[in-house]
């Protein structure tokens, strides 16, 4: 018995989607219906596909190896209509791209710059947090997550983290407050704008205090780092963040870097998911330098 393409594309929908009722609506056929196809594909291949989450599906093993094939058929599928209906300009490839909210907006453009001026392709760019976006990765609706600590993956979880880059953490502040003594003796007197408990950067920071039985003045904690950045800028506290936050600030003049805090680092990692096709662009993004990713503030 062949294949039943009708069939395959309902998984497809329904494993982009990771939600049956959903998906049924959007397809206008009933959910009964669209379940009954899905078992009879997953009897042809001899599979089960889904495994249950609450009212979440979620894909087996097999299903993303199906969903591999299915996403390149159909993707196939959506170029060959472009081609004859949009002038001759075949289907432009999307690159989906996830990263954590907290995350620099400086940095994650960077990561991006190859793709920046190509008009070949076009880019879904998508925040949040980690756990949400992971799922979204899992469910194949994210090519790339973004994000700064890695993530072990399991068999059921095939994640990998690679680690981009990672950049000291420093001590950032007005330009009025130059000249400013070097650490720990910068610390003392001055209020500090630092990451939320959460942070691996705030954990690093406050085992640094500790070892040098510090007790900072906290004026703020702050897990937005854009916010962070507003407030370096428009007060005269200590922020405790990455340069890359700051970079325009930084070669401005309008902040300092008052040094680095020593053993305080943020890393920078890329997580994606083990797949039958690898995208080209995927694979050039993550395939840049340390260099290309941050570059410094006097560049």
């Amino acid at each position: 018995m062949k294949l039943n393409y009708h069939h395959l594309y309902h998984f497809w929908q329904v494993a982009r989607s990771g939600h049956l009722t959903r998906t049924a609506e959007s397809l206008h056929v009933s959910q009964s219906a669209l379940s009954h196809q899905i078992r009879q594909l997953e009897e042809r291949l001899g599979q089960k596909l889904f495994l249950r989450q609450g009212r979440q599906l979620r894909l087996s093993e097999a299903g993303r190896l199906a969903f591999d094939y299915a996403d390149a058929i159909f993707r196939q599928g959506e170029e060959l209509t472009a081609l004859f209906t949009e002038g001759g300009h075949a289907h432009r490839e999307v690159i989906r791209v996830g990263a954590v909210a907290t995350l620099s907006r400086n940095f994650q453009e960077e990561f991006l710059r190859p793709l920046l001026d190509r008009e070949d392709m076009e880019l879904s760019l998508q925040s949040g947090g980690l756990d949400d976006l992971l799922r979204r990765l899992s469910a194949h609706r994210l090519d790339v997550v973004l994000a700064n600590q890695s993530v072990r993956g399991d068999d059921q979880h095939p994640w990998r983290s690679q680690r981009l880059t990672r950049q000291p953490v420093g001590l950032i502040g007005a330009s009025s407050l130059a000249p400013l003594p070097a650490f720990p003796e910068g610390l003392r007197g001055r209020g500090l704008i630092v990451p939320g408990p959460d942070s691996s950067v705030r954990q690093a920071f406050d085992q640094l205090c500790d070892y040098h039985r510090l007790s900072p003045t906290i004026i703020a904690e702050v897990d937005d780092m854009a916010m962070m950045r507003l407030l370096a800028r428009d007060t005269h506290h200590l922020a405790v963040m990455p340069p890359v936050v700051v970079r325009d600030e930084l070669r401005a003049g309008t902040l300092t870097d008052f040094g680095a805090l020593p053993g305080v680092f943020e890393e920078f990692y890329a997580i994606t998911i083990r797949r039958r096709f690898e995208s080209p662009l995927v694979k050039r993004l993550l395939g840049q330098s340390s260099e290309a990713l941050l570059p410094t503030a006097q560049e």
